[in-house]
C-alpha cells in the first residue's frame, strides 16, 4: 500500500493533468458555453449508474453539504465560460488556477480550521506573485487599459469559485463514510444549472450544438470524473491547501497546451511566471 501522503501527492498531479485536459477539451470548441454544458452533462451520464448500483444514497450530513456546493459550482462555471470566452487559455487558465491555493488556504483556515507552517505560506505568497506576472499588462500599457481586462476579471472570480468549492467539496467528502459516495452524487447534479442556462440561451441549436461538439463534451466529461474524483480523494488524506496547490499544477500544462494546441502567444513573461508559480507551489509541499 502506497503511503497516505505519496498518493495524495499522486493523486493530485494526476488530477492536474487531467483538469488541463479537460479545460482545453471546452476552449477548443468555438461555442464555450455548449461545450461546458455537455461536458457537465456527459459527466453526469456517466455517474448515473454509479450511484443507482454502487453507491449508498447521502446521508442527511451529505445532503446538507450537496445542498451548498451545488450552486457554489455553478457559480464557478459561469465565471469559467466568461473567461475562456474572453482570454486565451494560456493566460485565464494560469490566473484562475494559480490564484485558488491562496485564496483555498485562508478559506481552509477560516471555515475548517487547517493552519500552514511559514514555508508554505511563502510558497502561497509566491504563487501569487507569478499571478500577477501572468496578469501584468503588456509593456508601455496602463493596467486601466489591459487589453484583457475584462477576460483576467472572470478569471480572478473563477479563482474565488475554486477556492469555495474546494473547501466546501472538501467538507463534504469528509462528511461522507465513504468520500467516493459524495464524489459521485456531486457528479450527478452539478449538471443542472449549466444544462439549464444552456437549454434558455441556445434555445432552438441544441441539436446542432450537440452534433458539433458532442467530442469535447465527452471527452471532457470524462476527463472531468477522473481530475475532481482524484482531487477530492486526495483531499481526504491531505490538508485542503495542500492538495489544491498540487492540482494548481495544472496551470503549466494548460498554459502549454494553449501554445501548442491552439497556437496562442506564449512569452517570455509567461515563461517566468509559470517557472516562478512551479517554484511557489513546491514550497507548500516542504511544510
Amino acid at each position: 500500500m502506497m503511503a497516505p501522503n505519496l498518493l495524495a501527492i499522486a493523486l493530485g498531479l494526476f488530477s492536474a493533468i487531467t483538469l488541463a485536459a479537460a479545460n482545453y477539451s471546452v476552449k477548443a470548441g468555438s461555442d464555450i458555453l455548449a461545450s461546458r454544458a455537455i461536458l457537465q452533462g456527459s459527466a453526469s451520464l456517466l455517474m448515473v449508474p454509479v450511484v443507482l448500483f454502487v453507491v449508498p444514497p447521502p446521508s442527511p450530513a451529505v445532503w446538507g453539504a450537496l445542498a451548498i456546493t451545488v450552486p457554489v459550482h455553478f457559480l464557478y462555471q459561469l465565471a469559467l465560460i466568461s473567461a475562456l470566452s474572453r482570454g486565451d487559455l494560456s493566460l485565464v487558465f494560469p490566473i484562475m488556477r494559480g490564484g485558488a491555493p491562496m485564496l483555498t488556504g485562508i478559506s481552509a483556515f477560516l471555515l475548517l480550521g487547517e493552519t500552514l507552517p511559514p514555508i508554505e505560506i511563502a510558497g502561497l505568497l509566491v504563487a501569487t506573485l507569478a499571478v500577477l506576472l501572468f496578469a501584468w499588462p503588456p509593456k508601455g500599457v496602463r493596467i486601466a487599459a489591459h487589453p484583457d481586462r475584462r477576460a483576467l476579471g472572470f478569471a480572478a472570480l473563477t479563482a474565488v469559485g475554486i477556492a469555495l468549492y474546494n473547501v466546501t467539496d472538501a467538507r463534504g467528502a469528509r462528511l461522507a463514510a465513504e468520500p467516493f459516495t459524495f464524489i459521485a452524487w456531486l457528479f450527478v447534479f452539478d449538471c443542472v444549472g449549466i444544462l439549464c442556462l444552456a437549454a434558455v440561451r441556445r434555445r432552438g441549436q441544441w441539436r446542432e450544438a450537440i452534433r458539433l461538439r458532442w467530442r469535447y463534451g465527452v471527452a471532457g466529461g470524462a476527463l472531468s470524473i477522473l481530475s475532481y474524483g482524484a482531487a477530492l480523494y486526495a483531499f481526504t488524506l491531505m490538508e485542503t491547501a495542500k492538495v489544491s496547490a498540487l492540482r494548481e499544477t495544472s496551470v503549466l500544462f494548460g498554459a502549454l497546451m494553449g501554445a501548442m494546441l491552439l497556437k496562442e502567444g506564449f512569452g517570455a513573461r509567461r515563461i517566468v511566471a509559470a517557472a516562478v508559480l512551479v517554484i511557489g507551489l513546491a514550497l507548500m509541499q516542504l511544510g
